[in-house]
């Protein structure tokens, strides 16, 4: 069985007592239940329990399908074992399947934002467990785990039977799907028919068995296909230890053995044990073999192994240190949320291959930074050892479930059908990136009226996936400034194709605009100690002024830069050549992402002590800023201080600066001076019944730029909170920093930024 855990299985990395103590430190286990509506108060209790939960009771009686909207049903998920097969470890029994059961719910949650609880039930019976389960109408779906075969088999498929929500044991489905998407791009990658592939699986168990469902459901014919277990091949006469589920895949043969089924095979399956095959065994298969050894923890064969008596060999295993992982964790938290998003009554074999289907087509896309992370750095490609998807890949969550939900509408068992797939795609890239949700508008925007970017950094690897991410996103042109050949060679290192039309390379020392430019500067510089010779110099040989020149004389809509210097040394060199906008002043501001609350920071990035003037100011381009992001402002002035007490300087600026505002009777609520917990809880905000603000603050306008930058990084290194910015606000052209070293999403994003024109 493939294993589905996200730490790498290798011993000794990780010791018994890291492991226990890891699962014993603070709060026992790896769960809690966090309320999603307040308790803070009487009105709050009534509401949630008696006397106002009598409400949505009856409407649930009369109605039963109401529960996915008055509970968490349409969001929760049952994981449910007996113990009788805990990943490699074999019948433990029930409770000590428990910290596998809470694993797989933290999973469920983390990957897909899927709730879920987990349940033991101390039975080895099937009836007994079939009847214990079959009660429970609470839950959108139930996630069956680590339970032997057969009776996994009879307990899922009476289950299935029963119940009205899907059904699903992930031991087999699980592994079956992600080792089909693998095979699918490795019968790919050598070129072989599906219909003529032989393929060969050792080992007949709930794996086991589902694998050769689904293989031949996607294609293969079933007389190529062998089924073996611990007694040799499964053929068609055979009566010793079979079961009606091993005699479905019995075919006619004269083999008898594994050895001798392996011989000429393209593809072998293991699901088995340690060691059950032999280099011998591969050095039979076929030219080219396909091997994914799956056995938990230790696979059939290693790849060493392998390439030691073979070269041309694809190979998947079940470990996290192998290239090539078939874990478990890549389908059942996407499946589930597909499938729970549409109120399928099932999940199907469609909903499965579709899966499998997103899986191997996601495999050939470009590698985003949060994928080569996981591979410390080794940015992986569509090949030999890159035919799976890994586990943190951040596409995965707009992908499975749209396509899992797809094939739930196309054969009838949704409940709901999703209207519009494109804002659904949207909505599952918010459940796991907050910058996603904070984002859409500003994307969508874009791709109906694209820019022309220019990315100052061309030669840098991350830039330049993030040009091409831009182009392939449908946000516009893209013009990288570097040397064309150095941009080309990098592009070609990293596996990144620039033939798009769409992507232009500009070297600024050949540019046939640099003499344009270079005048162009001298006529801004010229009264400040610059000569021509000077001016030109810097056109020719800093890529930031020369992209800023682009912008400013309408040759580029924005630009993007920041990855190779400093925020505040990249700034200087773009008001070098572009001026703040006429009545408006130069800020930075941050949007922070906690808990899924857009909040808007002003200024970080520029003012150091503003005064009260400038803090009003601030306060207008902010509320600008949140306009354009969707957002009806709530502008607070924070201090130490809330209305008054205690005093101190900076209090009276800010005090001093809501009077400006009052004065100027600007379009939007603010108020002040007030302290951050009450600017952001309204019941605190409550006990100052004079507050102007009709609901928590979206717009924090820090007293200083000291509070600001250090608060926002606060945030996002110990708050778990995501950081967007600083975005320059109050240029006269579209200009965006990026921070030192980002990585290739976080310029994409910037670059869409500065096409939407967020800083005007």
């Amino acid at each position: 069985m493939a294993d589905d855990s996200t730490h790498t299985p290798k011993r000794p990395t990780i010791t018994d007592q890291e492991a226990l103590q890891f699962h014993s430190r603070g709060r026992p286990g790896k769960l809690e239940i966090v309320a999603t509506k307040p308790m803070a108060t009487q009105r709050d209790l009534s509401l949630a329990y008696s006397p106002g939960v009598a409400v949505p009771v009856l409407a649930i009686a009369r109605d039963p399908a109401l529960a996915f909207d008055y509970t968490t049903k349409g969001n929760l998920v049952a994981v449910i074992s007996n113990g009788t097969a805990i990943l490699g470890l074999g019948n433990l029994g029930a409770l000590a399947s428990k910290p596998v059961m809470e694993g797989k719910s933290v999973l469920f949650k983390r990957f897909a934002d899927i709730d879920s609880i987990d349940l033991e039930i101390a039975t080895e019976d099937a009836d007994e467990f079939i009847n214990a389960v079959k009660y429970l109408a609470g839950f959108g779906g139930i996630n069956l785990e680590d339970i032997k075969a057969p009776e996994c088999f009879i307990i899922e498929q009476r289950l299935r039977e029963l119940m009205d929500i899907p059904v699903f044991h992930d031991d087999q489905h699980g592994t079956a799907i992600i080792s089909s998407a693998g095979l699918i791009n490795a019968l790919a990658l050598t070129g072989r028919d599906i219909k003529k592939t032989k393929l060969v699986c050792n080992g007949a168990g709930a794996a086991g068995i589902a694998c050769l469902d689904i293989i031949k459901a996607i294609g293969f014919a079933p007389e190529n296909v062998i089924l073996c277990d611990t007694k040799g091949v499964i053929y068609e006469g055979r009566t010793e230890g079979m079961n009606q589920w091993k005699s479905t895949h019995a075919v006619k043969t004269d083999r008898r053995t594994l050895a001798e089924a392996m011989e000429g095979a393209d593809v072998f399956y293991g699901l088995s044990v340690k060691g059950a095959i032999t280099p011998a065994m591969v050095a039979s298969m076929a030219k080219n073999p396909i091997i994914f050894a799956m056995a938990n923890p230790d696979p059939e064969i290693t790849p060493e192994e392998v390439a030691a008596v073979r070269d041309d060999a694809i190979m998947a295993t079940g470990r996290s240190d192998y290239p090539n992982q078939v874990n478990n964790v890549l389908g059942f938290p996407y499946i589930f949320r597909g499938a729970l998003d549409v109120r399928a009554t099932t999940i199907n074999m469609e909903m499965k291959i579709a899966a499998a289907h997103a899986l191997a087509e996601l495999a050939r896309e470009d590698v985003p930074d949060e994928v080569a992370a996981a591979y410390q750095g080794a940015r992986p490609k569509f090949g030999r050892d890159y035919i799976i998807p890994v586990p943190f890949d951040p596409r995965l969550i707009s992908v499975v479930p749209a396509a899992v939900a797809r094939a739930a509408m196309e054969t009838g068992v949704a409940r709901k059908p999703i209207a519009d797939e494109k804002t659904y795609k949207a909505q599952l890239s918010a459940r796991r990136d907050p910058v996603a949700g904070a984002l859409q508008r500003v994307f969508e925007s874009v791709r109906r009226y694209p820019k022309r970017v220019v990315f100052a950094e061309g030669e840098e690897e991350q830039v330049l996936r993030a040009a091409v991410s831009f182009v392939n996103l449908g946000l516009g042109e893209a013009v990288l400034v570097g040397r064309e050949e150095r941009v080309r060679a990098n592009a070609q290192a990293a596996g990144l194709d620039l033939s798009d039309k769409n992507i232009e390379i500009h070297n600024a020392r050949l540019s046939a605009r640099n003499d344009v430019y270079g005048q162009f500067l001298y006529e801004r510089l010229q009264r400040q100690g610059y000569l021509m010779r000077d001016c030109q110099r810097l056109i020719n040989n800093d890529r930031n002024t020369f992209a800023a020149a682009m912008v400013a004389r309408g040759d580029a809509d924005a630009m993007v830069t920041g990855v190779t210097r400093n925020f505040s040394i990249a700034l200087e060199e773009v008001r070098r050549v572009i001026d703040t906008r006429p009545g408006h002043r130069l800020i930075g501001a941050s949007l922070v992402l906690a808990r899924a609350r857009p909040v808007l920071v002003a200024d970080t990035a520029i003012t150091e002590m503003p005064t009260a003037h400038e803090l009003a100011q601030i306060a207008i381009e902010a509320a600008g800023v949140a306009r354009r992001m969707g957002y009806e402002p709530r502008v607070a002035l924070l201090a130490f201080a809330t209305f008054g007490h205690p005093k101190g300087e900076r209090t009276a600026h800010v005090q001093e600066a809501v009077r400006i505002l009052d004065a100027q009777r600007v379009d939007f609520e603010y108020d002040g001076e007030m302290s951050a917990d009450v600017a952001l809880n309204r019941e605190l905000m409550a006990a100052y019944p004079f507050c102007r603000l009709s609901d928590a603050a979206n717009v924090l306008v820090m007293p200083a730029f000291h509070s600001a930058s250090i608060s926002t990084k606060m945030l996002q290194e110990l708050g778990g909170a995501t950081v967007i910015g600083p975005l320059i606000v109050g240029l006269d052209k579209a200009v965006q920093i990026v921070p030192l070293g980002a990585r290739d999403s976080d310029i994409v994003n910037m670059a869409a930024l500065a096409a939407f024109n967020i800083g005007g």
